[in-house]
């Protein structure tokens, strides 16, 4: 007693103690001594871990005599505990024991570190108890008897400690006989028994524990082959979830069971190391593509594949399907899982499991969609995969036992989201953006609409509560913030940086509205009563409000009369189906395009090893020093294959497999469906989210791009009818005017032009009606000022490309020529042009002479503007090459350069097949336009040829430079288009001019110009004239104009065309008040001079 006494005022008065320094209290420094993500308890004494190699430090250094601390670990995993010096520094790759400075010790691995290892110690455990302890024998006798037992037994059953070592491992022992998770009822009796003896806070204590403790040892514990330990964790959890009063407490606990930690059951994570995971077992024979085309791609199935490969091949495809096969152990029990949480028959005790889930689930997908610059509190893009395929299989079983009970119904094959969630107010979209832009200005220019048509009326209190004046800030700042929301949402595709760029924003700026009203004539209603509506958050809906009852059609509310009546089995789970859709736009998708890089590594270490095993039976014998070299590399490439193939192994299996693969296609039909269906209600499409439209492009580049080789996108079922549907969808809105979004518009064009790339897909759009080919073109075709013309530009030339003057290649061939041995020079797609899609061109050009000629100003224009750009660039990019201060350029100033040369040659590529299909528009004369266009088009190719053909001008010192960024620059893709044009107007039938003379005439063609245009002739019109003397617009002509008040100087025939449409100045935008001989101006000089 007297010692203890001693000790306590000893740590009263808090006495210094030799050979230790720091407070006396003891905690965690979490100011400077730390590395990694971690999460640190306000007490400052507990630490959880969020990184690879977290480390943390205490507050107190110890420099004398023997000391030793006490740490009590919470969860299973590979942890180090010791003692480092204070200037010993970790990183996530390096912790305590790892550096020289650092002693450390490990009892899971039992196992001491100071750099390297040796065995040390027993085994880690907290507690030792014997399970059997704790069954129950025989049948309870007293219920009083147990009563006095749970009263001493609950209070331990809040401990952490004892839920984790004793509680858990009592439960698993009971499931360790297998079977099915009902054949063990004693979980079931045992959980009755707690809520039947114990308190409520108890029970509730103590199953918050245990499922913590449950997550923790799922999330923690290490991948082995048979995933043993995954599989005993889930199915307790299983089992636990089975006990529908727990079942319904863990739901309605929002800190125990949300979605956002209960996703983490339904993640597979990825061994980082193949050893760990016993991948060498169950995988014991690696296979890779040996095999390349031209290009650098493995070829399918070679013909010449020896019989040693073919073994290996076979072989590693057997360990792919034994590891599918375990894995599908766990994603059944993971799909159980979510079966039990989507359970709508519990209504015994409350409001049924499935919609407190739903209720959960919109709010954690509000939480990752509004949270984005917050990566902690975001759900791991990777869970995310792993969530919504579970979450897809099992709504679609839930739909499909539904649907036998409702045999009438639509089955889930059929599935898509009804119009009426995206304006009735009963789902809540939290601002996620609309197609028709907000959702507050939509309410009020399309209430007409939603009266007439859906028989809904808003509530005026939310009309009223935006005045005009909130409306007009709403819209600007919903502008200014766009980018952000797309970004938030992560489905619109990424628009090219030099369409930002100051210089070409200009021209290509997309002036459009934030909102537009769409209204159409009111007919008179089918239904006399119409539905008052209000917004409806999650936590204001009943279970009425969805599924509806009594008249009420709850979620379905508002069906439009272009709507069929078909019947839903069970409605909530189209609010779920909603929800996997946002899902999948907001990190799904790029999730599975990171995870391609996997195979991108064994395809580039594939072909490396074959390089080098080339290199090495070319390798001359003399030179053993190069032969032992290179089979180092050999060996090297060949191991990071073996490591490599099985863990591609791995992903196939759990991402992108057969059924994975055949989950998003369901995905990509759902949002066509809901698409196809939105869009026939007329007006009230605008109401649609964006991210149908953004999922529906991603997930069909998903299927093309992420899947293959390993699985084909030709062997889904109904795919080229899929293929058709998408293609009409494209085909229709890229240019429909009730999508009002810049950014969903960019995403639509980009899709198409993608579309019109390859042939499968090509096919498509051309089998799409007739009526919708024709409107298509005809919206291609509409003049290119005050729209993003680049894109629809690009489409044109695809569907050309293949047909023009040396147009059919797929490598630049100017590059071929001064690099021929580069296996990275940019590849372009094989020429796949549509002769349908350029018949449907031709006729709408020959028969519209009006819009035939505005289209061609248009093109011409922007010809006129991004080669003169070009021009621009290339003198700065000259000028600062040759500044002796400074040796490069900026790379945005090269990537603005190349692109504006890209455009030109894009330009020119659609004049070209212009004049080839429709060459009259040019060459006849009864055309008002005819004689103009020529001119305009003589005049730009005149500009083109003197800026390119010159020796040694401005254009061949940048081509020789061979800048990075500029290797699309060469003479060959600008000279070959030209060259195109030409061809087709002077070597062209002159038949098809409308003069009667016409047949009088001589032929003129390039191979005999020879003969018909004699040299006198050529030196009266080819007069040599300087660069300075020419007009800088069109370098064509003379300079012949002055301009008033700016003095700037260019030819009458680009000045007089110019001030058609539009009073700037070229170069410096001052509003020109007159234009001046320039000859007279120079006399005007000369005379004042003398």
């Amino acid at each position: 007693g007297a010692h203890l006494e001693r000790l306590l005022s000893e740590g009263e008065a808090n006495q210094p103690v030799e050979g230790r320094l720091g407070p006396q209290p003891v905690v965690l420094d979490h100011t400077s001594g730390f590395e990694g993500l971690l999460f640190v308890d306000d007490d400052l004494l507990g630490v959880i871990g969020h990184s690879n190699f977290s480390s943390i430090r205490a507050t107190t250094c110890v420099y004398k005599g023997k000391w030793a601390y006490e740490v009590l670990i919470s969860s299973q995993g590979l942890m180090q505990i010791g003692w480092c010096t204070l200037n010993c520094r970790f990183n996530q790759e390096e912790g305590v024991g790892d550096t020289p400075d650092s002693y450390a010790y490990d009892g899971n691995r039992v196992r001491k570190w100071n750099v390297t290892t040796t065995n040390y110690g027993k085994e880690d455990r907290l507690l030792e108890k014997d399970c059997a302890l704790w069954r129950l024998h025989g049948e309870p006798t007293v219920l009083i008897a147990l009563a006095h037992i749970f009263n001493h037994f609950a209070p331990l059953m809040c401990k952490v400690y004892l839920v984790e070592d004793v509680l858990m491992n009592f439960l698993l022992g009971i499931l360790e006989g297998g079977g099915s998770v009902d054949e063990h009822p004693l979980i079931q009796q045992l959980l009755d028994l707690f809520w039947l003896l114990m308190e409520d806070y108890e029970v509730n204590e103590c199953l918050k524990q245990l499922m913590m403790s449950l997550l923790r040892a799922y999330r923690f514990s290490p991948i082995i082959p048979d995933l043993g330990f995954q599989i005993h964790y889930l199915r307790l959890t299983t089992a636990i979830l089975h006990h529908e009063k727990s079942r319904k407490y863990l739901l309605n606990n929002s800190f125990t069971f949300d979605v956002l930690r209960s996703v983490v059951f339904f993640y597979i994570k990825t061994p980082l190391r193949v050893k760990e995971a016993g991948l060498e077992e169950l995988i014991p024979t690696t296979w890779w593509p040996t095999h390349f085309d031209k290009e650098g791609k493995d070829e399918r199935d070679p013909k010449d594949e020896s019989a040693d490969e073919r073994l290996r091949r076979r072989a590693y495809e057997r360990g792919c399907q034994r590891l599918k096969k375990r894995i599908e152990v766990v994603e059944e029990l993971q799909v159980q899982i979510l079966r039990l949480l989507l359970n709508n028959k519990d209504k015994t005790t409350g409001e049924a499991s499935r919609y407190i889930f739903l209720n959960k689930f919109r709010k954690f997908l509000q939480e990752n969609a509004s949270n984005r610059g917050h990566p902690t509190a975001l759900c791991p893009p990777e869970y995310m995969v792993c969530f919504l395929h579970r979450l897809i299989t099992a709504v679609r079983s839930c739909w499909d036992e539904g649907n036998r009970k409702s045999p009438g119904s639509v089955n889930s094959e059929e599935a898509y989201v009804p119009p009426q969630l995206f304006y009735n107010g009963k789902v809540d979209y939290f601002d996620l953006q609309r197609l028709g832009g907000l959702l507050s200005h939509l309410k009020k220019t399309l209430k007409d609409d939603l009266a007439s048509k859906a028989n809904i009326i808003i509530d005026p209190a939310e009309i009223q509560a935006t005045s005009m004046d909130d409306l007009d800030e709403d819209e600007e700042s919903g502008a200014a913030q766009r980018p952000f929301g797309a970004a938030a949402m992560g489905g619109a595709l990424a628009r090219p940086s030099w369409l930002s760029s100051p210089t070409l924003g200009r021209a290509n700026r997309f002036l459009s509205t934030a909102a537009v009203s769409l209204m159409t004539p009111r007919r008179p209603l089918t239904q006399p009563e119409k539905v008052k509506i209000r917004t409806l958050t999650v936590e204001q809906r009943t279970e009425e409000d969805i599924e509806g009852s009594h008249g009420n059609d709850g979620l379905l509310l508002g069906r439009p009369l272009e709507e069929p009546d078909q019947p839903i089995a069970d409605k909530s789970l189209l609010e779920i189906i909603d929800g996997i859709v946002m899902m999948y736009n907001l990190s799904v998708h790029q999730q599975l395009g990171k995870m391609v890089v996997v195979s991108d590594d064994v395809h580039e270490y594939a072909v490396a090893l074959k390089d080098t095993e080339e290199k090495i039976a070319r390798c001359p014998a003399r030179r053993a020093d190069i032969l032992e070299e290179l089979q180092k590399s050999q060996k090297v490439f060949a191991e990071k294959l073996n490591h490599l193939s099985r863990r591609l192994a791995w992903i196939n299996a759990t991402i992108y497999s057969k059924e994975k693969m055949l989950d998003v296609y369901w995905l990509l039909c759902v949002c066509i469906r809901t698409i196809e269906h939105a869009d026939n209600t007329g007006s009230l499409f605008a109401f649609a989210p964006e991210f149908y439209l953004n999922v529906a492009m991603n997930a069909y580049s998903a299927l093309k791009n992420y899947f293959s080789p390993a699985n084909s996108m030709e062997e889904l079922p109904g795919y080229e009818e899929t293929l058709t549907q998408l293609a009409a969808i494209l085909a229709k809105h890229f240019a429909d005017p009730r999508i009002v979004g810049t950014d969903i518009k960019d995403s639509l064009m980009q899709a198409l032009a993608s579309y019109v790339c390859y042939p499968q897909s090509l096919r498509a759009v051309e089998r799409i009606p007739e009526e919708q080919r024709v409107a298509m073109m005809r919206n291609l075709l509409a003049p290119y000022e005050q729209r993003p013309w680049a894109q629809t530009n690009w489409i044109l030339v695809r569907l050309w490309r293949g047909c023009g003057f040396g147009y059919r290649y797929t490598r630049l061939p100017h590059l071929l020529k001064t690099k021929p041995e580069d296996a990275n020079l940019p590849s372009l797609q094989k020429p796949c042009p549509s002769l349908l899609l350029q018949r449907h061109m031709a006729e709408l050009l020959s028969m519209d002479k009006d819009m035939a000629a505005s289209f061609l100003n248009s093109v011409l224009n922007q010809l006129n503007w991004a080669f003169s750009e070009f021009i621009g660039m290339i003198q700065e990019i000259q000028q600062a090459a040759e500044r002796p201060e400074r040796n490069f350029v900026d790379t945005r100033q090269l990537k603005v350069c190349a692109t504006c040369f890209d455009l030109s040659v894009s330009l020119l590529r659609v004049l070209e097949m212009t004049v080839t299909l429709v060459p009259e528009i040019f060459l006849d004369w009864s055309r008002p336009s005819a004689e103009l266009l020529l001119r305009r088009l003589a005049q730009l190719l005149n500009q083109v040829l003197n800026r390119v053909t010159a020796e040694k001008n401005l254009f061949d010192r940048v081509v020789n430079l061979r800048l990075p960024g500029l290797e699309s620059v060469d003479h060959y893709p600008i000279l070959v288009a030209v060259t195109g044009i030409l061809v087709r107007i002077l070597g062209g039938d002159s038949s098809t001019a409308g003069t009667a003379g016409s047949s009088e005439r001589k032929h003129f063609s390039l191979h005999s110009w020879v003969r018909q245009v004699s040299l006198s002739h050529l030196f009266s019109v080819f007069q040599p004239t300087s660069e300075e003397d020419l007009c800088p617009i069109c370098y064509a002509h003379s300079i012949s104009a002055i301009f008033k008040p700016c003095s700037h100087k260019s030819c009458k025939a680009c000045i007089n065309q110019h001030l058609m449409n539009n009073k700037d100045c070229f170069f410096c935008k001052a509003t020109i008040t007159g234009v001046e001989d320039y000859s007279k101006f120079l006399s005007v000089l000369s005379s004042a001079a003398r």
